[in-house]
């Protein structure tokens, strides 16, 4: 678990973008299980599930459709699209609202739909944007449980935050971003030493 930390305008989600093939970039390359977003965007989507942090969906559809219209693009096969999602809302809190149009859920009920549609095709690579906005403490629990396990089937997660207490207790490596630059990068431990992570973010930010 890998987490991005910066403040506002600073460019997580300009990058976040880049990865998941949204945004064009000029120099360099990105790359997602050794494929190049730049050459090989489509064998990188395919490996890749993407959480915005403004979960801005189709609103005509109902829950259980949009989670099927996810499954036929990634060729999920019916029987497992049916018990992944089965296992995700229940987990979630969601099923009992999956036969209900998008336009009637909450922010927080869209973050979670959004979540399960990530999940449905078991990604190599899950990327998030600020995914812990609009969740409620219980979810936002759940949510971390969902990424370890993630991890732990030999996943990767890449996600901003500006929740600096979640990241330090939930990531592996961590990243802190400042106006465009990477200014520091490496295991938890590294970056943050003696400090809290709060005081090493802070301390970057006034230099």
């Amino acid at each position: 678990i890998f987490g991005f930390v910066g403040h506002n305008g600073a460019g997580k989600t300009t990058l976040i973008r880049a990865i998941v093939g949204v945004t064009g970039f000029d120099e360099g390359d990105i790359r997602i299980a050794g494929q190049s977003v730049r050459t090989d965007a489509l064998a990188c989507k395919r490996v890749t599930a993407y959480v915005p942090d403004n979960p801005d969906i189709y609103e005509f559809l109902t829950g259980i459709q949009y989670l099927n219209y996810l499954s036929d693009i990634f060729e999920v096969p019916a029987d497992v699209r049916e018990a992944r999602i089965r296992q995700f809302a229940d987990r979630l809190g969601l099923t009992s609202a999956l036969g209900d149009l998008v336009s009637s859920y909450s922010h927080g009920m869209r973050q979670k739909l959004v979540l399960i549609g990530a999940l449905v095709h078991e990604p190599t690579l899950l990327v998030l944007d600020e995914p812990f906005v609009g969740l409620d403490p219980i979810a936002s629990h759940k949510l971390k449980t969902l990424m370890r396990e993630h991890c732990d089937r030999g996943g990767a997660i890449f996600f901003s935050t500006h929740v600096l207490e979640v990241a330090e207790k939930l990531c592996d490596m961590v990243a802190i971003i400042k106006g465009g630059k990477l200014v520091v990068s490496g295991t938890m431990e590294a970056v943050r030493g003696n400090d809290s992570l709060e005081e090493v973010f802070l301390e970057l930010e006034e230099e």
